[in-house]
């Protein structure tokens, strides 16, 4: 994994454990690497890591079975889902609104463009 200066390295670790939760890399009640793990894997400092972890519990996408480790919950992938949906919404719609209008490019356009889109990458 690739950290940018964007974003804190902690909310890009959780954003990648959420990509796997949606990829399906890791399923419901199923356990997620140890902090040790994670770190070592994405080449952190395990307090980052640890950040992370403790982000994504108190969002209720994973939670911790004593003496076991961490699990994703039941509800971790409808939740991710939804919280990156209302993200989108709020603050990348206004964004692509704007530049749509200043580009002149109309629904109609921007239909075809999200058609061709979607079949040249069906099988992704």
């Amino acid at each position: 994994m690739e950290f940018t200066d964007k974003q804190a390295i902690y909310l890009q670790i959780v954003d990648y454990v959420s990509d796997c939760i949606i990829a399906g890399k890791w399923q419901a009640n199923e356990r997620i690497p140890s902090v040790r793990e994670l770190a070592v894997e994405l080449l952190v400092n395990p307090n980052t890591v640890m950040r992370a972890y403790e982000h994504l519990q108190t969002r209720d996408i994973v939670y911790t079975k004593r003496g076991v480790g961490l699990h994703v919950t039941a509800e971790a992938f409808e939740k991710i889902i939804n919280t990156r949906r209302d993200n989108f919404i709020t603050i990348e719609m206004p964004v692509l609104f704007n530049k749509l209008d200043q580009l002149n490019i109309t629904f109609g356009e921007l239909q075809q463009y999200y058609n061709k889109y979607k079949e040249t990458h069906k099988n992704i």
